[in-house]
């Protein structure tokens, strides 16, 4: 099983449920802001602010916590000031990784990362250092009842997308970035609300990790995603399924 997405869904979380809520709560809040205040307020013209109320009610936040979270963000005073940041370093076994954060104090932020990256066998380096790996692109995934293969074919080249893949697990759809939202515009006017719609890092190459670095790895990724200020993390890692499911276990 390669990279973070597909290992999350199977490990173990530190802390209550709550905390995890909140903490996803916080985050997609922090997105909120930057998006409202990138354009307008209003998500029908305002392609980010879709796309972050769209993750947003992913993990099931209320529709007024979402209304607050867009009228504090463009109201008077507009709250926190956030900027975008992206760190990249190396984890376990030369594991690349990039990390995405939103942030209303660099220094504290980068200072965090830094110590996650030290603490769990990791080094933080300069930008652009691993992210000449990867490739940044659009991804839009949708279930298999969504569409026939067939038809999301069709559709998704319509609407200027670069590759489908189709199998039993469902259809995705990856684009260019600048042509991501009309892209995932296009197929929700046909096909309605995707299963998940966002920028992503793709690698291009992956390492495979025993359980021991694999191990090493996972609780550095933790410790990013526990941090209020991390948006997401990539890794370009591959974990064998028996690895996976002790580590899971």
């Amino acid at each position: 099983m390669a990279g973070h997405s597909q290992f999350k869904n199977i490990m173990h979380r530190k802390g209550a449920q709550d905390a995890r809520r909140a903490r996803s709560f916080a985050k997609a809040i922090r997105e909120i802001t930057v998006a409202a205040r990138s354009g307008l307020p209003e998500p029908a013209s305002n392609p980010r602010l879709r796309a972050a109320i769209s993750a947003a009610q992913k993990v099931n936040m209320p529709k007024d916590t979402v209304e607050r979270a867009i009228k504090k963000a463009t109201g008077a005073g507009g709250g926190e000031d956030y900027v975008e940041v992206r760190y990249e370093g190396y984890g376990p076994a030369g594991v690349a990784v990039i990390v995405e954060a939103l942030t209303d104090n660099r220094n504290r932020t980068a200072s965090d990362v830094r110590a996650a990256f030290s603490k769990h066998g990791g080094s933080l380096g300069e930008t652009n250092s691993v992210s000449f790996m990867f490739t940044r692109l659009g991804v839009v995934t949708y279930p298999v009842a969504a569409a026939s293969e067939d038809d999301m074919l069709e559709a998704a080249i319509e609407a200027g997308a670069d590759n489908v893949e189709s199998n039993a697990d469902g259809h995705e759809i990856t684009c260019a970035t600048d042509a991501f939202f009309a892209v995932r515009d296009a197929l929700e006017a046909r096909f309605g609300h995707p299963e998940t719609a966002k920028l992503d890092w793709r690698p291009g190459m992956v390492v495979t990790l025993d359980e021991e670095k694999g191990g090493t790895l996972l609780k550095l990724i933790d410790a990013l995603d526990d941090n209020d200020d991390v948006q997401a993390v990539y890794a370009n890692f591959d974990l064998p399924d028996a690895v996976a499911e002790r580590l899971s276990a």
